[in-house]
């Protein structure tokens, strides 16, 4: 069956079960990033055995919408990354695994999710941050991430143009977004944003510099912003 870090992302599978289960001993309280092979096998056993669901850790093909999110974020090296409904962490675990460096803060309106995440911090990856809140109307201060992505959110948005509008407020260079771009049959899919709707939908907000590209049922879109100057 191969190593369990060929099967799992083994540091945010290891973090995930340290945070939940907190029992104490070498396996929980020893820095995250010295673990061992085996050492993260014991604690997928015991996260296993305390019924903890871990397939969300399973390695993955990335998807040609990730690829390609991915390829554009390895151009531009950012330093602080705001990832909005971050889900299931289809594109923030890979992510999380290539810039462990980089402060993440995700944004999401469940608690099932924010829990998961937030037991990932406790377990040891302390530069993840997870909140419950919408992005239509959260008030950290503008300018407070270098980039802020929206993969596959804004077709769930009721108000799509208070999301776009402060997710513009809220960046300091880029906001990356993926949405599909044919109809499909999610219920909980309420929009088609296609390239002119998004077109004038960051318009408003005062974003005029999009570049759009298309990957298998997705469109692609970044919306470049001038704000180097609020660099840290």
């Amino acid at each position: 069956m191969g190593n369990v870090s060929e099967r799992y992302d083994t540091r945010m599978m290891s973090a995930y079960v340290r945070g939940t289960l907190d029992q104490g001993g070498p396996l929980f309280n020893a820095p995250l990033d010295q673990l061992t092979e085996g050492e993260c096998e014991a604690l997928r056993e015991a996260g296993i055995t305390a019924g903890l669901k871990l397939h969300h850790f399973k390695r993955h093909e990335a998807l040609p919408r990730v690829k390609a999110v991915m390829g554009f974020l390895r151009g531009v090296q950012p330093k602080s990354l705001l990832d909005v409904g971050s889900g299931r962490g289809v594109f923030l675990f890979p992510f999380m695994r290539e810039f462990p460096w980089v402060p993440v803060t995700s944004l999401d309106i469940l608690d099932k999710r924010v829990t998961l995440l937030n037991a990932i911090h406790d377990g040891g990856v302390v530069n993840l941050t997870a909140l419950k809140a919408s992005i239509c109307d959260w008030d950290s201060p503008g300018g407070t991430f270098d980039v802020v992505t929206l993969l596959e959110v804004l077709e769930h948005i009721p108000d799509v143009q208070a999301a776009v509008k402060n997710a513009v407020r809220l960046a300091r260079r880029y906001v990356v977004v993926t949405v599909p771009s044919k109809p499909d049959d999610n219920p909980e899919h309420i929009h088609l944003l296609t390239k002119p709707l998004l077109t004038e939908l960051f318009g408003a907000a005062g974003c005029n510099r999009l570049q759009f590209d298309g990957v298998p049922g997705h469109l692609f879109m970044v919306a470049s912003l001038d704000r180097r100057g609020q660099e840290a």
